[in-house]
């Protein structure tokens, strides 16, 4: 590799982990906000994935997202319990496989299922 290539890599990784700080900063304040939106949810006990959705507020989906981008691979089994305790079962396989795969955490996947469930029913 020419020493500009390494720059350029040094440069880039450099601002994803400062994008990756940031994330795990806002989602922080965000759990704050979210964990007292959650206790006024009810969820029904059957719910399947878009009902859930339907249920949970939109900052929910913002935090899971932030906290997947920010912790990248590591994020699945924080995301995984947080759902548990929160009583969104029905999400929590969505956000384990999403966090799971490498270099898909850029992609605000449970954002976007929330957006399509309201959008499309």
């Amino acid at each position: 590799m020419t020493p500009d290539t390494v720059e350029i890599l040094r440069t880039l990784g450099f601002y994803l982990l400062a994008a990756m700080a940031v994330a795990l900063v806002l989602a922080l304040l965000l759990f704050v906000i979210v964990a007292r939106q959650m206790r006024r949810v009810k969820i029904p006990p059957n719910a399947g994935f878009a009902e859930t959705l339907r249920y949970t507020p939109f900052l929910v989906a913002v935090f899971i997202d932030l906290l997947d981008f920010a912790l990248d691979i590591l994020a699945a089994p924080v995301v995984w319990v947080i759902l548990d305790r929160w009583g969104l079962k029905a999400l929590r396989g969505v956000s384990a496989v999403e966090a799971a795969i490498p270099f898909t955490q850029w992609l605000p996947t449970l954002t976007l299922s929330w957006i399509a469930v309201r959008l499309f029913r």
